[in-house]
């Protein structure tokens, strides 16, 4: 089975040198290759800038902003039975780069903000026989975001973690299915909560589709 894995933050750039980020540090999506090699997936990692490194046996295609993010997503989604997606996209972008540093000014400096393209929607628009497992980060009405993401996202399970899993070496998620119903709910290193997310992908997605 080929598996696709998005994995870290996007950067959307204000000028040369700043931009819009977050601190995904990509763990999860390192933590969850190394599961899906050692099952014996093909792995696809497509990530953002991060620290953490992936499996050798990985294929690793890097991004910076949430547009390349997209753009390798769906050059690579077709020819994949299925997408994990755990990386943190930035959700918002400037409308104008500037072309040189901001400087300042002793005023205010007023950013205009649209939101960037949705990396799973998207490949979930275009899927067949693929399944789609998303991520969910919520600080508040969690599963009812949750839900809501799963079905804008034409997915088939939904990862749902709180802010506390931003950069963290541990994680608590609960593992949710399209009729609402939580399938697991696991805690501790990302590592082993990665395993137990394969496992639930193997019983209800893989097995049993």
């Amino acid at each position: 089975m080929r598996i696709l894995i998005t994995s870290g933050p996007t950067r959307q750039y204000l000028d040369p040198v700043r931009y819009l980020t977050n601190a995904s540090s990509g763990r999860m999506g390192s933590a969850l290759a190394e599961a899906c090699v050692v099952a014996g997936h093909e792995v696809v990692v497509v990530s953002g800038p991060v620290e953490v490194t992936y499996p050798a046996a990985a294929t690793v295609v890097p991004v910076i902003s949430t547009e390349e993010m997209l753009e390798a997503c769906l050059n690579e989604f077709p020819n994949c039975d299925g997408l994990i997606g755990a990386a943190a996209p930035c959700d918002y972008r400037p409308i104008r780069i500037a072309p040189h540093k901001l400087a300042k000014t002793g005023g205010e400096l007023k950013l205009h903000l649209v939101e960037t393209p949705d990396v799973v929607a998207l490949c979930g628009a275009i899927k067949e026989h693929q399944w789609i497992v998303a991520f969910a980060l919520e600080t508040q009405d969690q599963r009812m975001h949750a839900l809501q993401k799963l079905e804008r996202k034409s997915a088939d399970l939904i990862v749902l973690n709180g802010p506390g899993a931003i950069h963290a070496t541990q994680t608590d998620i609960e593992i949710i299915d399209r009729r609402g119903e939580i399938l697991a709910a696991l805690s501790g290193s990302k590592r082993t909560v990665a395993e137990g997310i394969l496992r639930v992908v193997h019983q209800r997605l893989v097995c049993c589709p």
